[in-house]
């Protein structure tokens, strides 16, 4: 959940500006039939089957243009919804109500559709040790949502930011040299609770990374075969995780083959919106 102070320190920012884009002076549609403050109610509405998340953002967007909006939620983040399911009731303005609606409504779709992807994904690694992480492909100033989607779907979020962790890629490797140059660069540039991930696409970068002392080795872009061959040349030395061209079809193969982690860029850059309504808006005397 992304409670009071996380959402204050974090999110608000976001909303607002988001707002702002929908808002440059005005509501004109919505103060040209609603020219003075009335409280009103509108039901949110599921139109399609899924797993529900950004109900808590759903209800900020709305405290942002109006402190007297609640929500009153008949679902949790991470519970299934169906068609027709009536999620919540929102109370406020009803200005604020009629403003706040598309914005709000962005987020829950896009987040919701997240987490209904996510959760189909993990469901396919039931009964093995794979973990199935998100990856930065994420849509622009939506990473917060984005990432905290993907946890409610029941998968664990990869590094943040660049911020966050050490991960060398290819260019990296290039700018320093090579893999064993990279490694050593990154273990005396960062922190030393700093773990130490490096990708390899060929069996030569694997073997070069174990023997630099990486932590984590990234098996990027290989066939089955390489894989799993590169798994038990490490044997346990590092941990391993998959990326690249990975679909929810591939994910038990790639789990069978025994990775630690597989990442995956279309949790957050290919999932569909769930689709939800705000309906039945009504004025309260």
């Amino acid at each position: 959940m992304l409670n009071g102070v996380t959402m204050k320190i974090n999110v608000d920012d976001y909303i607002i500006n988001t707002l702002k884009e929908d808002i440059t002076s005005e509501d004109v549609s919505t103060n040209a039939v609603m020219p003075e403050d009335k409280q009103g109610r509108a039901d949110l509405i599921c139109k399609q089957d899924g797993i529900v998340c950004g109900l808590d953002v759903f209800e900020r967007t709305f405290k942002i243009l109006d402190d007297t909006s609640r929500f009153e939620a008949n679902f949790k983040d991470g519970d299934f919804v169906k068609k027709g399911d009536l999620i919540g009731v929102i109370y406020g303005d009803v200005k604020a109500i009629l403003s706040g609606e598309r914005t709000a409504l962005n987020y829950l779709q896009r987040m919701s559709g997240i987490a209904t992807m996510t959760r189909e994904y993990v469901n396919e690694l039931d009964g093995y040790k794979t973990v199935l992480l998100d990856t930065r492909k994420t849509t622009p100033n939506m990473r917060p949502f984005e990432k905290h989607a993907v946890k409610v779907g029941g998968a664990t979020n990869h590094r943040y930011n660049l911020s966050d962790g050490v991960l060398l890629k290819d260019n990296h490797i290039g700018a320093a040299g090579s893999v064993t140059k990279a490694i050593e660069m990154a273990k005396a540039y960062a922190p030393f609770v700093r773990k130490i991930e490096i990708e390899t696409e060929t069996l030569e970068q694997v073997k070069e990374a174990l023997d630099a002392g990486a932590d984590i080795i990234m098996l990027d872009n290989m066939d089955n075969d390489t894989m799993r061959k590169a798994v038990e040349m490490i044997d346990g030395k590092a941990q391993t995780e998959c990326s690249g061209n990975v679909t929810k079809e591939r994910l038990k193969e790639i789990a069978e083959i025994g990775v630690d982690f597989v990442s995956c860029g279309a949790l957050t850059h290919s999932a569909m919106i769930m689709d939800v309504s705000l309906k039945n808006l009504k004025t309260i005397d």
